[in-house]
């Protein structure tokens, strides 16, 4: 049984074509025949039936009853463990859910697992996980390919149709590029539009609940339920939350989309730029008025973000010391000693790497010279972004600088695996909300993505921009 979207499926069972149970029994049969794509940290069939059972008796009205949904292995789930792709929380079993969790279980979504990512968030191909890399389903058999990351997972999760929906976070494109990289849609909202609270954190200033989907409809449906105001996280924003997917309109007339000169950058294959002139020609058919733009600080975007992100980290992570939960190193001799072998062994090589990094921006001597001078230029480069809006309603960039590459080909090289933020770094720095949604292939055939990106809480701006652009494809 193939289902092609969630409203596809929902008419479905609404129409007892399909039970529930028949759901559950379809999804964990493709999960275990893909098991070799390491895409589920965890997955249990019982856990699974044990949902069926509980879901089956909520009322036909719940907008998500029943729908297959894939959580991001970062996010606090109360009857799965929670490792956040890390040793040091290797057992860890939450006793709660987290505020985004819990509003896809009121609504009734059937969760088939966690996904695989990179080990806290920190990584842009998933194979910085403890538990292993996640093969991106788009492979050749001869040629295993990155997923994208931090949330290749979840990305991965909806590719290979194991599921309807996933849950990411996005830090620094973790949403968008992983879906670039797998030819889905991804949507990181506007920061504080979905609260953080139960995910593990990154950088607290950064990361962002959003979601991924097979189409720019489904994320809408998905959005509207996650979005929402939380007094446990200080971040939340409280606004009100549209009706994302009844206000879908394809119309572009009047629209005026900038396009900075700024993404145009030495190193993006002639493949990229190409896709980006055939989404701007195709925005012009439609109506919109395409005008040439400057973000001028955008060069700054990533070593700006390179300090502050590591440096929110180090803080963060300082909790995981094996005293109260997670991991602890047996052989220790001293406190001290506990410390010190607990997070060497707890931690891998990526996640050590970033934390070094933020201590050293944050220590005496330093904080002013890298810390402060990067909270500066983050307050620029957002600046950019408010005064090109005060003429344009959108902004068209390309997602990602490359289609998926192979899986280990930049395992060794930081710089280069850094480089894969470029063009979605700058959103993250500023808050804004963006959507990534494929458009066209490569000459290998693997999946393209462009980005829209908006103001502040203009998420159906997105959303309306996307889906006209996705029916070039219907």
């Amino acid at each position: 049984m193939s289902f092609k979207s969630i409203s596809h499926l929902k008419s479905l069972l609404d129409q007892n074509k399909i039970s529930i149970k028949e759901i559950a029994e379809t999804y964990i049969k493709r999960i275990k025949e893909k098991k070799e794509l390491n895409i589920f940290i965890y997955f249990n069939e019982d856990k699974i039936h044990e949902q069926v059972k509980e879901i089956e008796k909520l009322p036909n009205d719940k907008t998500l009853k029943g729908i297959p949904i894939a959580v991001k292995d970062l996010f606090c789930t109360a009857k799965m463990p929670t490792t956040a792709a890390s040793k040091i929380l290797e057992n860890f079993k939450p006793t709660y859910e987290s505020f985004v969790t819990q509003k896809l279980v009121d609504q009734g979504s059937m969760f088939v697992g966690k996904t695989n990512l990179d080990e806290f968030a920190m990584g842009s191909a998933t194979n910085t996980s403890y538990f292993g890399n996640t093969i991106n389903p788009l492979s050749k058999n001869d040629n295993p390919l990155a997923p994208g990351g931090s949330s290749g997972g979840s990305a991965a999760a909806v590719a290979a149709d194991l599921c309807l929906g996933a849950t990411g976070t996005d830090t620094g494109g973790s949403i968008r590029q992983p879906a670039s990289f797998c030819g889905v849609v991804g949507i990181k909202p506007t920061y504080g539009l979905c609260s953080r609270w139960g995910i593990a954190a990154f950088a607290s200033s950064l990361d962002q609940a959003g979601v991924f989907s097979k189409n720019v409809t489904d994320a809408s449906i998905l959005l509207e339920e996650i979005a929402g105001h939380d007094q446990r996280d200080s971040t939340s924003s409280n606004v009100q939350i549209p009706s994302f997917s009844k206000n879908l309109d394809p119309s572009l007339e009047g629209k005026v989309i900038g396009i900075p000169k700024e993404y145009n950058i030495d190193g993006t294959s002639d493949e990229i730029n190409g896709v980006w002139e055939d989404a701007i020609k195709s925005l012009e058919k439609k109506g919109a008025k395409i005008k040439h733009i400057s973000l001028p600080h955008t060069k700054y975007a990533l070593p700006t973000y390179y300090i502050i992100a590591p440096a929110e980290a180090s803080s963060n992570l300082a909790r995981y010391d094996g005293v109260k939960y997670g991991f602890r190193a047996s052989d220790a001799k001293s406190l001290d000693d506990m410390y010190e072998l607990t997070r060497s062994e707890g931690f891998g090589k990526e996640v050590k790497r970033r934390i070094l990094i933020g201590t050293y921006v944050l220590s005496a001597g330093y904080y002013d010279a890298y810390y402060i001078k990067a909270q500066k230029v983050r307050k620029l480069i957002a600046n950019d972004f408010v005064e090109v809006f005060s003429d344009c309603d959108l902004i068209l960039t390309p997602t990602a600088p490359s289609a998926a590459f192979p899986l280990n080909e930049k395992q060794d090289d930081p710089i280069k695996m850094y480089l894969n933020d470029v063009f979605t770094v700058p959103a993250s720095l500023a808050g804004i909300p963006g959507i990534s949604i494929p458009y066209g292939n490569d000459k290998q055939g693997l999946p393209l993505g462009i980005q829209f990106l908006s103001k502040h809480y203009h998420e159906q701006e997105i959303f309306n921009a996307a889906f006209a652009l996705e029916k070039d494809y219907e």
